[in-house]
């Protein structure tokens, strides 16, 4: 699921309000909820927050974490990458970054080598299929 915006997936925004956001969710009146409940789910220790999908905040559930990890070779590595808002003690936010595979946890990837190509594209969605392919070498 995407954070905000539009893609191949379902929004998170869009769905709290009930309808489609025109323009940034910052300026809509449920801005304030919106905030509240992304900063929960990037909170959550079973979702991935990621890059994935055309460069937006994407959330993954830890149950289609073995999936992602089957299917990684068709991503960047910058779209793998798990991202953290931090606050610094002096009031400054940052986003950290913890690269792929080092965040997946060991019996996440033993459940991935368990999985077929297609299996893990069903659970995915075709939307991975050749869209997000990485050539060779990359």
């Amino acid at each position: 699921m995407l954070e905000s915006g539009t893609g191949p997936v379902p929004s998170l925004a869009p769905a709290i309000v009930g309808t489609s956001i025109r323009g940034s969710w910052w300026s809509h009146p449920q801005s304030r909820e919106i905030f509240a409940l992304t900063r929960a789910i990037r909170g959550c220790p079973d979702v991935l927050v990621c890059r994935l999908i055309d460069k937006k905040i994407t959330y993954v559930h830890r149950r289609l974490w073995s999936a992602l990890v089957r299917l990684s070779g068709r991503f960047s590595s910058n779209q793998l990458a798990q991202i953290c808002e931090v606050h610094t003690p002096f009031g400054k936010h940052i986003i950290q970054e913890v690269q792929f595979p080092s965040w997946v946890p060991e019996e996440v990837a033993e459940q991935a080598s368990t999985i077929g190509e297609d299996d893990a594209l069903g659970q995915l969605g075709r939307w991975c299929a050749k869209k997000n392919s990485v050539p060779a070498g990359a």
